[in-house]
């Protein structure tokens, strides 16, 4: 159970932002005893590794807060998200300190496919909001609701290895919110549609 959240926590990071969680693991897993990655992972905890996931990051980071541009951000990262969420719900069902499950050991794939999903809807909510975020704020919110996402990535990121329980309760208010940011989307391309469909050419009833 506890790796499940563990898994899931980090996947949903994935889905707010790749690269994040797996800074997190790699860092903590270098440069601490908290969670121990198996021989076949350790290259997460490489110095390239790192290297090249915080180059990554701070393109993500700068990319996500430019209106519009993080639309077509969202659409690349539509593979990279879902698969990183795949890569850390595995490192965690596999690292030493962290799975309790011999089922789960036996069975990697599974966790693999549960952060290929977990990501993916949360990726999925997230690109779908963005562009009313965009329209409705005339571009102005983009930059919050982006620091918003990175910031929650990090602490989920964070619950997920140190207090798992937490990352649970993280999950549910991330699911409230991402459900009524797409609720919100829909609204608002409602309205738009109806706006655009109620037009009358001036001169005629």
């Amino acid at each position: 159970m506890i790796e499940a959240l563990t898994g899931m926590g980090l996947s949903a990071a994935a889905g707010l932002n790749a690269y994040i969680p797996f800074l997190v693991v790699a860092l903590i897993a270098r440069f601490t005893d908290v969670i121990t990655l198996p021989t076949s992972l350790t290259w997460i905890e490489s110095g390239w590794a790192i290297g090249i996931g915080s180059v990554l990051l701070l393109t993500e980071v700068v990319l996500d807060k430019i209106p519009a541009v993080d639309t077509v951000n969202d659409a690349v990262q539509t593979f990279i998200r879902p698969s990183m969420g795949g890569l850390m719900f595995a490192a965690s069902s596999a690292a030493e300190e962290v799975d309790q499950s011999s089922w789960m050991a036996e069975n990697p794939w599974v966790g693999v496919v549960l952060g290929v999903v977990v990501s993916g809807l949360v990726h999925a909510g997230k690109s779908t909001a963005r562009p009313a975020i965009d329209a409705g704020t005339l571009g102005m919110g983009t930059p919050v609701v982006s620091t918003a996402e990175d910031t929650a990535s990090v602490g989920l990121s964070l619950a997920a290895l140190l207090a798992p329980i937490l990352a649970l309760v993280g999950l549910v208010i991330l699911a409230f919110v991402l459900v009524r940011l797409v609720l919100m989307m829909r609204r608002w391309r409602r309205r738009r549609q109806g706006g655009s469909s109620t037009g009358r050419v001036p001169g005629y009833p």
